[in-house]
């Protein structure tokens, strides 16, 4: 009796068998960096002090921002019209705010969110810190 195996069956089996080999790949990567990962100081392990904005740093993430806040009297139309803030020269502290209110949450607007969330603490200083020092 002849053995039938669809090409399906065939295509679902080495699915799963390229899965499996990647997450076994990482897992075994992950423990090799973990056991090869120099030990650090005392001193490198202490509490981080406060995360400070560099204006420098700055410079290569604000292309996202530009498109909207860099155009006098802007208008988004999504997911409504509004009339979009310049912010030059606004404070950093009150830019720091925002931009956390919108990651966790508490402020809600699409397009803001979705950026929001994909900063780092380091890259709202950053950026706070370059629109701050704009006029």
């Amino acid at each position: 009796m002849k053995s039938r195996i669809s090409n399906r069956s065939i295509s679902r089996r080495i699915s799963a068998l390229a899965v499996a080999t990647l997450i076994g790949a990482c897992a075994i990567g992950g423990t090799a960096f973990a056991q090869t990962a120099p030990a650090t100081p005392a001193a490198a392990t202490a509490a981080p002090g406060p995360i400070v904005g560099n204006v420098d740093a700055a410079r290569n993430k604000v292309s996202m921002c530009i498109g909207c806040h860099g155009l006098p009297g802007y208008r988004s139309s999504f997911p409504e019209v509004y009339n979009v803030p310049m912010i030059a020269g606004q404070n950093a502290k009150y830019i720091e705010t925002a931009l956390n209110e919108y990651k966790s949450g508490s402020r809600s607007h699409l397009t803001m969110v979705g950026i929001a969330k994909s900063l780092s603490e380091q890259d709202i200083a950053d950026v706070a810190a370059y629109y701050s020092n704009l006029k």
